[in-house]
């Protein structure tokens, strides 16, 4: 009998095509999120589900589909599913692991050289017919990103290929996780440093941490409060792990120089929101992983490793994000 799965949005090929080769799919075609309602009504008597970041995966959900057999989620994140209920159902849940890092490693150190130099503002004032002398001594001034202290928060993957490019900058680069790793110390040449010395030190601050319990709003009043008065916040990693409303208070109030953000805690970002009407803020939409090449590989891993556990087959570990589920159904291969 042919598999039935549900996709919630439309993603790169060859993820749509592996998937109906094999599986009778039922697709999203609209560019926007799927409602609670919808994702209800077309999970019912689906065997899988490939989901993005912005679709809640709840008891609820799963009740919808008693014979869902996995759930593949096209992110690198997986807080939007109640994975313990998953693993109790037998339900595999997978990811698309770090297969981003060096896509959004990229995007941040675009980020870094934005903020520093003004980069969205010197655009903006070329355009708008701004530029009246040639060249002046005082004009669109910024900060050196050479020789600067890099403070990562989150030294995983995406984070140590911040530390990578940082390298060729010649920057001091600090790091703070709940746990040291003194390879990637001796590799990168980075030094580990508790989180209040590190936004103390550090001329760019980015974070790469995921989001869970201890991470959210992890950067909060105090924490900006102890960064210096010329540096710059970069988001990259999840809007959640930054109190946004303590930031634009900082940003209003000069604590800090300024901010790059790709993440926030409502996305898309609301038009009532501050952090839209300042010069000292550079704003993108979630596009991290945004590069042709980065998307396909995606969705190929996001439809492979559905294909591969309605096959019987186990999935990579890699992107297995409950192995435990082996215990409650195990699968032939």
């Amino acid at each position: 009998m042919t598999n039935k799965v549900y996709v919630t949005r439309k993603i790169p090929e060859p993820g749509l095509s592996m998937l109906s080769k094999e599986c009778k799919v039922t697709l999203n075609r609209k560019s926007s999120v799927p409602s609670r309602t919808e994702i209800i009504r077309n999970i019912a008597g689906k065997d899988a589900l490939l989901c993005m970041l912005s679709d809640r995966i709840d008891a609820e959900v799963m009740d919808a589909a008693p014979d869902l057999k996995a759930i593949s989620s096209y992110s690198t994140g997986f807080e939007h599913i109640d994975v313990k209920e998953a693993t109790a159902r037998g339900i595999y849940v997978t990811y698309t692991a770090d297969i981003l890092a060096e896509a959004t490693a990229d995007l941040t150190f675009a980020l870094i050289l934005a903020c520093a130099r003004g980069i969205v503002n010197a655009d903006r004032y070329v355009r708008e017919n701004k530029w009246k002398v040639g060249w002046a001594p005082d004009l669109m001034l910024g900060y050196n990103v050479h020789g600067a202290t890099l403070g990562i928060v989150g030294l995983g993957r995406i984070g140590a290929a911040v530390a990578r490019r940082a390298r060729g900058f010649n920057m001091k680069i600090l790091y703070h996780n709940r746990s040291r790793n003194q390879q990637l110390e001796s590799e990168l040449g980075v030094r580990y440093a508790e989180l209040d010395e590190l936004l103390a030190q550090s001329d760019f601050v980015s974070i790469h941490a995921s989001l869970n319990s201890q991470s959210r709003s992890l950067i909060d009043k105090a924490k900006l409060q102890l960064m210096k008065k010329t540096a710059f916040l970069i988001n990259t990693a999840r809007g959640q792990v930054v109190n946004e409303a303590e930031l634009v208070r900082a940003l209003k109030g000069n604590q800090i120089a300024g901010a790059a953000l790709d993440v926030f805690e409502k996305e898309p970002l609301p038009r009532t929101s501050p952090l839209l009407k300042m010069k000292n803020v550079v704003l993108l939409p979630h596009i991290g992983s945004a590069t042709y090449q980065t998307r396909s590989k995606m969705a190929e891993v996001a439809a492979r490793n559905l294909l591969n556990i309605l096959n019987e087959k186990y999935p990579d570990p890699a992107f297995l994000v409950n192995p435990q589920v082996k215990s409650v159904r195990p699968l032939k291969n």
